[in-house]
């Protein structure tokens, strides 16, 4: 296994998931034949056992020149690799590591005549590096299959015939067949009236969902019922599922700070063992009366072996993949390990209102119209001058009027930020907004209408006003209790918004939030941010859009998007992304954050105490070098199993 190491030493890679560990693990990720892979161990051992035998039954032809031979043929299968991967390094001026670590224990062991002990160092150091890939591999193969259920194929119909081409090579536009249980390869849009799909592998629901003619199609997606058709919108490179997968597989380029105080640490910590492996050898010969070189270098060779690192620079990464990958499984997206760290710390989220907590399907429930003017032509203007907005309000007004808007009958439009729209049509100036678009342009207006508890759309025409749209949203079904799970962790709960004052407290009050501010234009919510974070004992995340918020969630320490599914700007901009809108995943990003951190200390407990209680038995005496590598060995792999079954916990 080391052979196959371009870092020198498997487990002080960067990352189970870096581009160093490509080349290490591509053969175990493509099942070779694991008999190939431990054959080398499998031969050392053979002659191995056969010389101890030999040594034994004291055979008569086992003389010390043949004995030294053969010692010597059993420790090249394991050794020879070793040995030529460290050259490697040294080259890279990097000579402190496991491999040149393990080589001078082995290397010590034959120059004192304790040959078994010599070979059987590189033995169980080469299958621990097998089972320790073998181990990362797995865990790789398991976030890949969580997420990569991108079919290779998809059925094209073209001129009335089927054929099927490589999803790779399907272009965007082409009419594609999805049959009863198929998984969709490419992002598109359903031509047919209506199909149910299975969705779990992008939002981790397992719940059927319905598509109407029209809606968007996600690879990745299962059709369930009958044979349907979609068009394809987007390439197969960038569709959601591609942009996904490789957000999970970068997610460890952005290292958790206890990972990155581990990498520092071993740099810093092979270098000073060497030293202190030294001195345990040398110094004895100035206060031992009866000092014996023979004795004290096998003490320094135990004390090599057993402070290798590798039990720590390589779970502890692992650790952190696991702790996206859980997070993963469940719809949650986590763009690095650092975030997960973050979580932890969180003490107050931040929620947007539209969208976030509450559904944005957003509906009008009432309309004041001045009877100076026709009613359905004030109707029709506004809908020309929301036509340009995707704000959930304007959808509102849309459906409400229920005819498409012609945009060549408006003449220009302004959008004004956080406040509305101005807009020239037939002549007649536009103004559709609320109370701060109106107070901009001095205009009048009756202020009973800031008592009307839901959202309100104020409207003028030519200065003068008009009239105003009544529009209410609905809460999402289960905010409450998962605000109540956010207060259990000890989390603090805040809504800012750029709705109305009185609706925002109104949610809040539904909902059991702590603190509510609405009337916030985009700029006063990046004040009110810095305000939060000023008073907050710990880390602020914020909960919104991506995008829209984009500003918030860059000051936040750790934004959070919902609806990764809807956004590829949310991809970008986010740093959790929650791909299902559901609000429960808040609470549950931070108890896996806290999981992940738990596994991590675990495993740093776990590898130290060990190590230093061999380290201390070595050095008196107590403990041989085949224990020392024993216990090297096996705290490394305790280390990774504990990591490894974070991506099955249930939290």
């Amino acid at each position: 296994m080391p052979a196959n190491n371009k870092s020198g030493c498997s487990c002080c890679s960067d990352s189970p998931v870096s581009h160093e560990h490509e080349g290490h693990n591509h053969e175990i990720e493509k099942d070779v034949n694991v008999f190939r892979l431990f054959l080398p161990a499998a031969i050392c051992s053979v002659l191995l056992l056969a010389a101890v035998s030999f040594d034994y039954f004291k055979v008569e032809f086992f003389t010390s020149r043949i004995r030294l031979g053969w010692y010597i043929l059993a420790y090249l299968p394991v050794g020879y690799p070793v040995f030529r991967e460290m050259l490697e390094e040294f080259k890279h001026k990097d000579f402190f590591n496991e491999l040149s670590l393990m080589f001078l224990a082995s290397v010590g062991a034959f120059y004192i005549e304790e040959y078994p002990e010599a070979v059987a160092v590189m033995l169980f150091y080469s299958i621990g590096e097998n089972f320790q890939g073998l181990a990362v591999a797995r865990a790789k193969r398991n976030i890949n299959a969580l997420l990569d259920q991108r079919p290779d194929e998809a059925t094209v119909i073209e001129n009335n015939t089927t054929k099927i081409i490589r999803a790779k090579e399907v272009p965007v536009g082409s009419l594609v067949q999805l049959k009863p249980g198929e998984k969709v390869a490419l992002d598109g849009e359903l031509v047919s009236a209506s199909a149910s799909f299975n969705t779990s592998a992008l939002t981790g629901e397992s719940a059927p969902q319905t598509k109407e003619k029209g809606e968007t199609i996600l690879a990745g997606m299962i059709n369930l019922n009958a044979a349907s058709l979609m068009t394809v919108t987007t390439p197969y490179s960038d569709s959601k599922l591609s942009k996904i997968l490789d957000l999970v597989q970068n997610a460890t380029g952005q290292k958790a700070k206890t990972e990155l105080f581990i990498r520092k640490f071993a740099k810093i910590y092979t270098p000073v063992v060497f030293l202190i492996a030294l001195l345990v050898f040398v110094l004895p010969y100035f206060f031992v009366q009866h000092y014996d070189y023979g004795t004290w270098l096998y003490r320094s060779l135990i004390f090599l072996v057993i402070s290798c690192p590798c039990a720590l620079v390589i779970s502890i990464p692992l650790g952190y993949f696991g702790g996206v990958g859980l997070a993963s499984r469940h719809g949650i997206l986590v763009k690095g390990s650092n975030f997960l760290d973050v979580l932890v710390e969180v003490k107050q989220v931040v929620f947007d209102k539209t969208g976030t907590l509450t559904l944005g399907n957003f509906s009008v429930q009432d309309i004041q119209i001045d009877p100076e003017f026709d009613k359905d032509k004030v109707l029709d203007w506004i809908n020309l001058a929301e036509s340009q907005s995707t704000h959930p309000i304007a959808t509102a007004i849309h459906e409400y009027v229920g005819i498409k808007p012609d945009i060549s009958r408006i003449t220009s439009m302004e959008d004004i930020a956080g406040k509305g729209i101005k807009a020239e049509i037939e002549g007649k100036e536009i103004l559709v907004g609320n109370f701060k678009l109106m107070d901009i342009f001095s205009i009048p207006y009756d202020e009973k209408i800031k008592e009307i508890v839901n959202t309100v759309v104020l409207i003028a025409i030519d200065k003068k006003f008009t009239g105003y749209l009544e529009i209410a949203d609905q809460i999402k079904p289960g905010v409450k209790q998962d605000i109540q799970k956010l207060h259990s962790l000890g989390i603090g709960v805040t809504v800012l918004s750029g709705d109305k004052s009185s609706v925002v407290r109104k949610v809040a009050q539904e909902i059991g939030i702590d603190q509510a501010y609405g009337d916030l234009l985009p700029e006063d919510k990046v004040s009110k941010i810095k305000e939060i974070k000023t008073r907050t004992a710990g880390k602020v995340a914020f909960v919104g859009d991506g995008f829209n918020d984009a500003p918030v969630i860059a000051l936040s320490d750790v934004g959070i998007a919902m609806g990764g599914l809807g956004s590829d700007a949310t991809i970008e901009v986010a740093d959790v992304i929650i791909q299902d809108d559901k609000t429960s995943k808040i609470p549950l990003a931070v108890k896996i954050g806290k999981a992940t951190k738990n596994i991590v200390w675990q495993n740093i407990i776990l590898a130290f105490g060990i190590k230093l209680l061999v380290m201390i038995l070595g050095v008196f005496g107590d403990i041989y070098l085949l224990e020392a590598v024993l216990a090297d060995v096996g705290v490394a792999l305790l280390a990774i199993l504990n990591s490894v079954r974070l991506q099955k916990m249930k939290v």
